[in-house]
């Protein structure tokens, strides 16, 4: 069983957020499961978009990724996904299948962020590259909730 990992307590409220993204996936899942309306499914992630995931790429685009090479690998495999993860977001048609693929997309991304991208960054990271991160980082002050909580209905 792989060891937890330890994480910067700069990168940690990024990390928070990579657990929203993760909960975003099981409630796919789940809609899927429940044979939820996707219109249903399509309107929360519109709004989950918005909200928290489109803030959280444009700030790891422009505070954390510079901190390695614009050539290294892991920054670009990261900056593709992102594209790919906001076409499949912003994709109104063939819902069935832009769903599916966002739920493990998204899911795969966030994992290899946290266990590869995140780890390489946090060790050549200079302390007050790390202290800027964390006061450049705000949370989102959107506080509204989503009323439409489909991944709780009854079956």
């Amino acid at each position: 069983m792989p060891h937890p990992i330890k994480r910067h307590e700069s990168l940690q409220p990024l990390s928070r957020e990579h657990h929203f993204g993760l909960l975003l996936s099981w409630k796919i899942r789940e809609g899927f499961r429940k044979n939820i309306d996707l219109k249903r499914i399509k309107a929360y992630l519109n709004w989950s978009w918005e909200k928290m995931l489109k803030p959280h790429i444009e700030f790891e685009e422009k505070h954390l990724f510079p901190i390695l090479p614009p050539h290294h690998g892991h920054v670009k495999k990261a900056l593709a996904e992102h594209r790919r993860l906001e076409r499949l977001f912003e994709q109104e048609d063939q819902l069935e299948k832009s769903l599916s693929l966002i739920e493990e997309e998204l899911e795969q991304h966030i994992r290899f962020e946290e266990r590869v991208l995140f780890n390489e960054i946090q060790e050549v990271a200079s302390p007050k590259q790390l202290q800027l991160v964390e006061e450049q980082h705000s949370q989102p002050t959107e506080k509204s909730e989503w009323k439409d909580a489909f991944w709780q209905s009854p079956e």
